[in-house]
Formats: C-alpha cells, sequence, structure tokens
C-alpha cells in the first residue's frame, strides 16, 4: 500500500494522515490498524509506516524507517502539449507520468480549442495519482497554461526554467513533414543533449488540428526539431504517448 505526501508533513515518527488520503487508506484500500504503508513525499524519499489508529476520518501511522529510492527516468523529458478537450487531456497526464516525464507544460497555440481553464489542479492530482501507481518515486511538475509564442519568444528565460541561453533541444511533431523520428534523435549534438544527465529535452505536441506553419517555423528557430511519427495521422493524445514512449526506447531508458 502506497500514498504521497508532502515532505513537511513527514516530520517526527507520527503522523496523521487526513483528507482524500485518508479516505483512500479506508475506503478503497480497507486498511486496518497493523497494516504496514509505504509513505512517498515526491521527492524521493521513502517512509516505511505502520497504522496503529483509524479515528475521526483520520488515519494514525508510525514511521518506523526512512529511505531513498529511485524510480525515475534517467532522461529529462519535458512535455509541452497543446490543450486538449475533455478526458484527452487527463489522459495524456496520466500516461506519460507512468512512463516517467519530469515535466508537464499545457500550451495555448493557434488551434487551441480551449483558451482558459480551471483544470490545472485537477491535472496536478492526476500526475500525483499516476505516480503513486506506478511507483515513482518523484511527481512531475504540471505547469500553468501559458501561450506557445510567449514559451517560444526569442530572448529571455521562461519561468518554467526550461529554455537555456534562448534555445530549446528537442523535437516538435508536425504531421505535415518532418524527420522520421530516429533520424531526429540522431541529428541532435549529444555534447548537448545527453542521455542520462539532466540535459532537458523538450517534447511539443500539438492540439486537435495540429500546429500552424508559423509555430513550426518559430519553433525550428529556437533548435527544436521537427519530426513525425509516420505517414499515418494520430490522435493528439496517441502522439503524446507514443513519442514519449519512443524517444525513451531511442535514448536507451526503455
Amino acid at each position: 500500500m502506497r500514498i504521497i505526501l508532502p515532505k513537511e508533513s513527514l516530520q517526527g515518527r507520527r503522523i496523521t494522515i487526513s483528507g482524500d488520503n485518508a479516505r483512500y487508506l479506508t475506503s478503497v484500500l480497507r486498511c486496518n490498524v497493523g497494516d504496514e504503508l509505504e509513505i512517498l513525499d515526491g521527492k524521493g524519499g521513502s517512509y516505511k509506516s505502520r497504522i496503529i489508529g483509524i479515528e475521526n476520518k483520520n488515519v494514525v501511522a508510525d514511521i518506523f524507517e526512512e529511505s531513498f529510492i529511485n524510480t525515475e527516468s534517467p532522461l529529462n523529458l519535458i512535455l509541452i502539449q497543446g490543450i486538449l478537450k475533455g478526458e484527452k487531456m487527463d489522459m495524456v497526464i496520466q500516461k506519460t507520468t507512468e512512463l516517467g516525464i519530469k515535466e508537464i507544460i499545457p500550451a495555448i497555440t493557434e488551434r487551441s480549442q480551449i483558451r482558459q481553464t480551471r483544470k490545472v489542479q485537477r491535472w496536478r492530482k492526476i500526475a500525483e495519482e499516476a505516480a503513486r501507481q506506478s511507483g515513482r518515486s518523484m511527481v512531475p511538475v504540471v505547469r500553468e497554461p501559458i501561450e506557445l509564442r510567449a514559451l517560444l519568444k526569442p530572448t529571455g528565460h521562461g519561468e518554467t526554467g526550461t529554455q537555456r541561453n534562448g534555445e530549446m533541444k528537442g523535437f516538435i511533431l508536425w504531421e505535415e513533414g518532418g524527420l522520421p523520428l530516429k533520424d531526429a534523435i540522431l541529428k541532435i549534438s549529444f555534447s548537448q543533449i545527453r542521455p542520462f544527465t539532466d540535459s532537458p529535452i523538450h517534447v511539443l505536441i500539438g492540439p486537435e488540428g495540429g500546429f500552424t506553419k508559423e509555430e513550426i517555423d518559430i519553433a525550428s528557430s529556437k533548435g527544436l526539431t521537427i519530426t513525425s511519427l509516420g505517414r499515418r495521422i494520430l490522435r493528439a493524445e496517441t502522439a503524446a504517448i507514443s513519442a514519449v514512449t519512443l524517444i525513451q526506447y531511442l535514448l536507451g531508458d526503455i
């Protein structure tokens, strides 16, 4: 049994678990006094504990062992996803979190059908649940939505930390052309992107309708490599999951 709690709530040997996590433990997992529980702090810390009481909708546990675990991908993959409608965005966040994405940036593009959203907290919760389910030691960061043009602006450093010296290394997927993904990876200098380092690799996926030619040109000028997943046109959510998986495979993570 595993849950994720903020590190600051894990001070001391005895902790009280409340809210959604307590409901999950009692109603979904049907935990009882005496059950062992693994608590992750989302930053690599693992705390083995034992439930000693369930009262007033709270779960009380004693921590008896602390350790550091690392189930993370060695690749620093950052997904910049054009915001999708409905459950499609939920699926992308859930599945790419399971795969090991480090950061997700919802982007507002020229063809975005959704330009404002109040779902960021929901997406963060989905990422946390997917990280817990998949046994990840860290929870990916889900940023606030940003205009793609602002993210790709010619100069300056974005607040997301994704820009390095005015350039972004990685791939932008375009259904109208570009190098096959395998060739695109070979094209990138490994003095700038190396597997198993902290060097960020950006993966840009458009919304329904894809990117415009102007957006592709701007991304290319930022150093991103235009690439394609083949002749067939994939749904945006399929493209995101497929691209992350293939990049991990081609760079040796899977």
